[in-house]
């Protein structure tokens, strides 16, 4: 073999990798019905399709896509009610269900429907539960929660009307919107100052979430419980955390079905309105029914120079919240957290009142539900600020693993900055792991445009930049921070087109 010719194999087998290896990227055409204020969920990849759900005002469609994002049909859901307080999802192989709610007269209903890959029901529409209400209802009374593995899904509402007595009403259904149980719990609210973390539950259906009193009414933390219900108990279960006379922040909670634990984190402060010092953790081992273990980790000199970005030291991780738990199989667990803030000339924005904001339990109404900021970009959702030259910033991402005894193990960051007036749609990232790889898309700026980059965090804290994604077109503006994955290797992406709203579909 000449020369030549092994040049030439050689540059096509490094062509032929070099595709391999490439992301790529499939756009759907803009439809004339969608613009920027149309509400949207990814459902996700259901057989060879790709729906996604779309409301303008009373219309409510799922749009079809095959493989290559090309609108296959615009399906209108046409036995949904006109006026819908809030509609979630779960997705399966080869179906989804649609459970959504409504209001008739003065009942709310909680409804779920079967939803094939085609976006067409698939038999009629299932009576979850309904509630009596005196009042017009803008925000959800329910919220549907789901297992990992889907086979245990939960409509959860609340009944706050009693300052002193919350009532809890769970209806437990399996993979099949089967009732397994419907329970009425109490919950007496002794302090003024109680609040709750998100709600969450296991594959076996358990309810877990935190209860807390703040120093303030959005003031640091100052006594936390973990909170549990098991299937078939009438009453909850609470252990008190030892904090060590420490003050916390917003605690996450992130449920390991693998090792049966339940994992609380939030960053700590040594004296009220502080600065951050570190990261405290625990776990709650479900089969022991008990807190196992807790720790507090010190963010040392190093890491908060890399993570500082405009700030000094000590302030370094003042503006940073958590974002993303990503639980291990040895009981270990990689966190995220990113640094959000706002700048303005007529307001002052600090992480109080961003804390407070985003709080489901400080919004004053006789029923007190999951705030909008869970689904930011989904029903009755903010999109713009009302305040005047408001200015959003996402920076740097913090990547921290921690061991199974709550031990950090090593610590990185991504270096970016970003910012937008009036909205916060087009910041911010996307997670996802694939090949043992966690991969984080956001957009950069570059000449003047945004540019879709992803760099990936290898299982030794190892940061790499990927190459530039394939077929990236200047004409898209993408929303990563609403992106999901739909499947081992694929993303789907929104994004705008002169003020349109369409689709990527990302392929690693």
């Amino acid at each position: 073999m000449n020369i030549r010719c092994l040049l030439t194999l050689t540059l096509a087998l490094c062509f032929s990798l070099t595709e391999s290896f490439s992301q790529r990227i499939s756009y759907s055409e803009p439809e004339r019905e969608d613009s920027k204020r149309t509400n949207f969920e990814i459902i996700g990849k259901l057989g060879n399709n790709y729906l996604v759900f779309k409301n303008n005002r009373a219309e409510n469609a799922i749009s079809v896509y095959d493989n290559d994002m090309k609108l296959l049909e615009r399906v209108n859901q046409d036995y949904m009610p006109d006026r819908v307080i809030n509609v979630d999802f779960v997705s399966y192989p080869d179906f989804a269900y649609m459970i959504y709610q409504f209001q008739r007269k003065n009942i709310v209903h909680c409804v779920g429907v079967k939803v094939g890959p085609d976006g067409k029901k698939i038999g009629e529409p299932i009576d979850i539960d309904t509630t009596q209400i005196g009042f017009s209802a803008d925000n959800k009374l329910y919220s549907t929660l789901v297992s990992e593995d889907k086979k245990r899904i939960m409509a959860l509402k609340i009944n706050s009307r009693n300052a002193r007595n919350f009532v809890f009403t769970s209806v437990l259904l399996d993979e099949n919107l089967k009732q397994l149980e419907k329970k009425q719990l109490n919950m007496a609210m002794e302090e003024r100052n109680d609040f709750f973390t998100d709600f969450q539950i296991s594959n076996s259906g358990e309810l877990v979430f935190g209860k807390f009193i703040r120093s303030g009414g959005n003031d640091n933390i100052s006594k936390l419980f973990m909170v549990t219900k098991p299937v078939g108990a009438d009453q909850f279960s609470m252990h008190e955390l030892d904090l060590g006379g420490r003050y916390l922040d917003e605690v996450k909670i992130r449920i390991d079905n693998l090792n049966n634990h339940f994992l609380l984190t939030a960053f700590y402060y040594k004296q009220r309105r502080g600065n951050i010092e570190g990261m405290y953790t625990a776990a709650y081992d479900n089969k022991a029914d008990s807190i196992t273990k807790s720790n507090a980790v010190v963010f040392n000199d190093e890491l908060r120079s890399m993570a500082k970005g405009e700030s000094n030291l000590k302030m370094a991780f003042n503006d940073y919240f958590i974002k993303t738990i990503i639980p291990r199989v040895d009981g270990g667990f990689i966190l995220a957290a990113e640094s959000n803030y706002t700048t303005s000339r007529g307001y002052t924005w600090n992480r109080w009142d961003y804390l407070s904001f985003r709080n489901p339990w400080m919004m004053p109404s006789d029923y007190y539900f999951w705030n909008r900021y869970y689904s930011p970009w989904g029903w009755n959702s903010w999109r713009y600020n009302n305040t005047p030259a408001t200015r959003y910033h996402a920076d740097n991402i913090m990547v921290i693993s921690f061991n199974n005894k709550g031990e950090l193990e090593w610590s990185n960051v991504i270096p970016k900055t970003q910012f937008d007036d009036e909205s916060d749609f087009l910041i911010s990232y996307a997670s996802l792991v694939t090949g043992g790889q966690l991969h984080f898309l956001f957009n950069e700026v570059e000449r003047r445009s945004l540019i879709l980059s992803e760099q990936t965090v290898s299982p030794d804290g190892q940061i790499t930049r990927s190459p530039t994604i394939k077929n990236l077109d200047k004409g898209y503006e993408f929303m990563p921070r609403y992106a999901k994955q739909v499947s081992a290797r694929q993303m789907v992406v929104p994004c705008f087109y002169r003020n349109y709203l369409c689709f990527a579909k990302v392929d690693f």
